[in-house]
């Protein structure tokens, strides 16, 4: 008997020193990984950086000019260019061509709703359409 508990008592050490460095390892694991990921985003913060300024170096006013009169054949603007507001055309009337094609098809008339049943139902009439069965299809 005596045995028996010094056997469980080792063997329950044994058991909670593998669970404590189970747990050790899987702490540092993770740090190295918190670390790592932390590394990564400040090479991404760097690489944003570097990209921003290249972004602000190529779009310069005075660059863009100088490609602009290299590789564009662009003229001044004259005053004979400008037109008045008024010298516009009207907008183009808007067209409703799904409207337009179910004309066409003679189906631009209000189809019968649920509740349209319902209320020629409480008149007094009671179509045979208006039963359970056929309004389910």
């Amino acid at each position: 008997m005596l045995r028996l508990l010094n056997v469980i008592a080792i063997l329950s050490l044994l058991g909670s020193a593998v669970y404590a460095y189970s747990i050790k390892y899987e702490t540092m694991l993770t740090s190295e990984q918190i670390v790592k990921t932390r590394h990564a985003i400040d090479r991404e913060k760097n690489a944003i950086v570097t990209l921003k300024s290249d972004w602000a170096y190529l779009t310069r006013p005075e660059r863009i000019q100088i490609l602009a009169e290299k590789h564009l054949d662009l003229r001044q603007m004259s005053l004979d260019q400008s037109i008045k507001v008024s010298d516009l055309p009207d907008k183009a009337e808007r067209v409703d061509s799904i409207g337009r094609k179910l004309e066409m098809l003679g189906l631009s008339e209000p189809t019968a709703t649920p509740r349209d049943e319902k209320s020629s139902s409480r008149a007094g009439s009671t179509p045979a359409a208006t039963t359970p069965s056929t309004r389910l299809r």
